[in-house]
């Protein structure tokens, strides 16, 4: 709840007694697909410096372990429309080369399942949630797949996986039915009908073979698709009772007006849109709740969201029938100050709506579109969104999202029209700390910013730290990999007897409190 405030002061008050949701840890979530150099040059390059016996870059698993990224989706994306998973498993050196159609490049297969799994211990023991291939398979294939990874032994799939070195199942508990099934550029893209059907086939067929799996039914790619709302009310009526989430997909960048320019506030308010898509979304699952009388309940996994300046050269697929090069550089965005903000403007919009959002992925983790770069026999180093994603893992992980009563001046915008210019969030702890993130969109004006803490608990200190840049285009590169990074806010006012933390919050910034 957004009230009305003076322009240049914004005020939240933070309240124990009113919770919106815990936190998931899947919130946290983050997308490997194959994809241009996410994958080879990315997580997994033989022969660099860093690299351990399996080919996995030590720098990148150092940087992975930092910006505390928690469930990860695999292998796609568009790529998995076309995949054939059992050419990732297996010999190597017997492992076909094959086209990738989604991105027109060629697949060497060197990286597949059992990779993944081993990558993602050495991360941490990462949760894995695999994709699978709707787009030209179907049942029995997913059936397969789920033999392969999850049944201990015995039978002729489970037992080619312990005779490819997994002696024990992989126990894959989330699964997402297939990949942006309503995306005309989806292979093998379907209408909402046939596609519920498959997606409802294929999720009772796990299930005689899992009960447990958790699975992840397809939403609209975006909110702004033709069929919209149409696609979610015709999939659920079709699968409800057997997923337990529908995806959400969500990108955003900043448009050119009619004089050239970018339309800065409107990308500015980016989270807004995010905001009116779950809860459209969320309105589809209780009107098939309702309609079909279940007590079942289904959650949002907003499993591909960022920034993507998707119309721009790097997003280019390569062309030509003798052209399918191999981890190509695709969709290597370089992220500016102003994207952060951005970036954690939309972060605070999936805590708000923790009650609805339960997994999200962050598309995606390495190269591509991601908040960690590599160079092929090189460094790596953190994007400019690197940081608003690892301090807000950090503080809010474990604990429960309060809801935000907050009072903001507006401003106006060309896409959302009239929009708050101050977004904000307040997470308490599981040590009882009360942690608040929140954004100035403001391009011009500092913004006071004052937390009224929750009464009768008792704080010591307050400490902020701050993303602004006054050149709000500066980036983060090869040649200068620390241009932007946090910084300690020091005008924070911390009043112990008041029960207020005031902090000036600089024009284009995202900032996050700590109150303990």
């Amino acid at each position: 709840m957004t009230q009305q405030a003076s322009a240049g002061e914004s005020r939240l008050v933070v309240d124990n007694d009113f919770e919106v949701a815990p936190v998931s840890d899947r919130i946290f979530g983050s997308f490997v697909e194959h994809l241009g150099r996410c994958v080879y040059t990315g997580i997994y390059e033989p022969g660099h410096p860093t690299a351990d016996q399996d080919g996995f870059r030590q720098d990148v698993i150092d940087l992975v372990k930092e910006l505390g990224a928690t469930t990860i989706r695999y292998p796609g994306g568009n790529f998995v429309s076309g995949y054939r998973w059992e050419d990732g498993v297996g010999p190597k050196e017997e492992r076909p080369r094959r086209l990738d159609l989604a991105w027109h490049s060629t697949e060497t297969n060197q990286f597949g399942l059992h990779e993944m799994a081993s990558w993602l211990e050495k991360t941490g023991g990462n949760e894995l949630m695999e994709a699978v291939n709707l787009g030209t398979r179907g049942l029995e294939e997913a059936l397969d797949l789920l033999e392969y990874a999850n049944i201990p032994g015995g039978t002729k799939l489970s037992e080619e996986r312990r005779a490819n070195g997994a002696d024990k199942p992989f126990d894959i508990r989330m699964w997402c039915l297939g990949n942006e099934m309503d995306g005309p550029w989806q292979l093998g893209h379907k209408t909402a009908e046939d596609y519920g059907t498959l997606a409802a086939s294929v999720a009772a067929g796990m299930r005689q073979m899992d009960p447990d799996v958790e699975l992840v039914v397809c939403g609209s790619s975006a909110h702004s698709m033709p069929t919209f709302g149409t696609w979610e009310e015709t999939v659920l009526q079709k699968t409800y009772d057997n997923v337990n989430f529908v995806s959400c997909h969500a990108y955003y960048f900043p448009g050119r007006k009619a004089d050239g320019t970018r339309d800065m506030a409107s990308f500015l308010a980016s989270g807004v849109d995010m905001d009116g898509f779950i809860k459209d979304v969320a309105a589809a699952i209780d009107a098939t709740k309702a309609r079909l009388k279940s007590k079942h309940e289904v959650y949002i996994s907003f499993d591909e969201w960022n920034v993507w300046y998707q119309q721009e050269e790097q997003s280019r697929n390569p062309a030509g029938i003798g052209n399918w090069p191999v981890a190509p550089r695709l969709l290597e965005d370089i992220y500016s100050a102003a994207d952060a903000v951005v970036f954690g403007d939309l972060m605070i919009t999936l805590l708000k709506n923790a009650d609805r959002v339960h997994a999200a992925s962050l598309a995606q983790l390495v190269n591509v579109i991601a908040p960690i770069m590599t160079e092929p026999g090189g460094p790596a180093w953190r994007q400019t969104t690197f940081y608003p994603f690892s301090l807000t893992a950090k503080l809010a992980k474990g604990g429960t999202v309060l809801e935000p009563k907050l009072a903001s001046g507006t401003y106006e915008t060309a896409k959302y029209g009239e929009v708050p210019t101050v977004n904000s969030v307040a997470v308490r702890g599981a040590d009882g700390s009360i942690n608040v993130f929140v954004v100035n969109r403001s391009l011009d004006e500092s913004n006071e910013f004052e937390i009224a803490l929750p009464k009768g608990a008792s704080y010591a200190a307050a400490e902020a730290q701050t993303l602004h840049e006054d050149d709000i285009d500066a980036k983060n590169t090869l040649d200068d990999q620390n241009r932007v990074t946090l910084h300690a806010n020091d005008s924070v006012a911390f009043d112990a007897a008041a029960g207020t933390v005031r902090v000036t919050l600089p024009p284009v910034s995202w900032t996050a409190i700590r109150v303990k």
